[in-house]
This record gives structure tokens, C-alpha cells and sequence, in this order.
């Protein structure tokens, strides 16, 4: 449908899944099949369900279309096929036990750069340009301690870097090596937000 609604404010009885691409018409009929048949409405932020026993879930891009809209027959294809390009992503993850920082494209590691403990911003932004300027990035994906994704993003090396588009904040509690690659999938996922229906 075209017309635009607005979500429902999450609150209690609200809680948010990360769904691949691939899986998100199987997780919209499961909604369907635990909540009764569904109407589709644009929503500002994405597309919004709602299902016949008053459940919602809003479905976001994990990017804006930005000229490249998905194909499909239906609001809910369409997004899926959003979320199923690939895109440059850099990822910096930083928490004062250490940083991460990886060009993907789409939920691909190219290349990364990981410490067990958090250098001086400075440095942190030394290896950051190092591992982004040999690739394409289009979208920052910054996690852990959003204090010090912003000093690390204010040096000024990492000026071009720091003034490109920013996907969702990750909540990294421990930046290595091992959690990048769930890092970039996270990032590329559809994020729901499902609203239980009112009591």
C-alpha cells in the first residue's frame, strides 16, 4: 500500500530482532501466522505491519535506498531486496579494551585492524585510515563507547570518513577480531521492532 501510518511508540511489550535480508519473508509470514493476516503501510521509517490481533512490527532498512531502490511486488519485498545489496561499510568499534575497525562490503570482511587495548584517538585514527582508504566506503557503522567513536572520528585524518552517512550504533562490549563478522551482518540486517498487541 502507499499511503504512510505511524508506528506505534515502542514501549513495554516492545522488543527489536535483526533479520537477514534472505529471512525476512519467512519472519513475516511466521508474524502473520502467530498474529493473523497483516496490511503493509509505508511508515516514515520504514515499512510498518500491522496484524489483525493489533500487533505491530516495523521493518527498517538497514540503509536508505539513496537512488538504488529494491525491486518487488510488495513493500516488504522491496526492503528485503534494499537490504540485500551490498554497500561499503567501514566499521569502527571502540570501548577502552580495545578497538576494531574493518571495510566490508555488505556483511564481507576486506580487510581489519584489531587491538586489545584502546590507543590514544590518534593512533586508533591512523589505523582506521589506513584499513578505509583502500576501499569503497559508503556508510560508517560505529560501535561500543559512542564517547570514544567520536574522539577517534574528530581527528582529523578521519575527517571524509567521519562526515559520511552513519548506519545504527552497534553495542560492541568487546571489539576483536572474532565479532566482525557478526558486526558487519548485524549492520546489514532489517531491524524489527515488534509491538505485542494492546491487553
Amino acid at each position: 500500500m502507499d499511503r504512510r501510518a505511524s508506528a506505534p511508540h515502542p514501549g513495554h511489550g516492545s522488543r527489536t530482532a535483526l533479520v537477514p535480508a534472505a529471512r525476512l519473508r519467512g519472519w513475516v509470514d511466521r508474524f502473520a501466522a502467530s498474529h493473523g493476516p497483516i496490511a503493509e503501510d509505508l511508515d516514515d521509517d520504514g515499512v510498518l505491519l500491522r496484524a489483525a490481533d493489533g500487533a505491530t512490527a516495523l521493518l527498517r532498512a538497514p540503509w536508505p535506498a539513496d537512488g538504488r531502490p529494491g525491486r518487488g511486488a510488495t513493500e516488504v519485498d522491496r526492503l528485503a531486496s534494499l537490504a540485500n545489496q551490498e554497500r561499503g561499510l567501514g566499521l569502527l568499534l571502540v570501548r577502552k579494551g580495545g578497538y576494531s575497525i574493518a571495510a566490508a562490503s555488505g556483511s564481507t570482511i576486506l580487510a581489519s585492524k584489531s587491538g586489545s587495548r584502546f590507543l590514544e584517538a590518534k593512533a586508533t585514527a591512523e589505523h582506521a585510515a589506513r584499513v578505509f582508504s583502500e576501499h569503497h566506503i559508503e556508510y560508517l557503522v560505529p560501535g561500543g563507547d559512542r564517547v570514544l567513536v567520536e574522539q577517534v572520528l574528530s581527528q582529523p585524518l578521519l575527517r571524509a570518513i567521519a562526515g559520511r552517512a552513519r548506519l545504527a550504533f552497534l553495542d560492541v562490549q568487546a571489539p576483536k577480531t572474532a565479532v566482525l563478522a557478526k558486526c558487519a551482518a548485524d549492520a546489514c540486517a532489517v531491524r524489527i521492532t515488534v509491538t505485542d498487541p494492546p491487553v
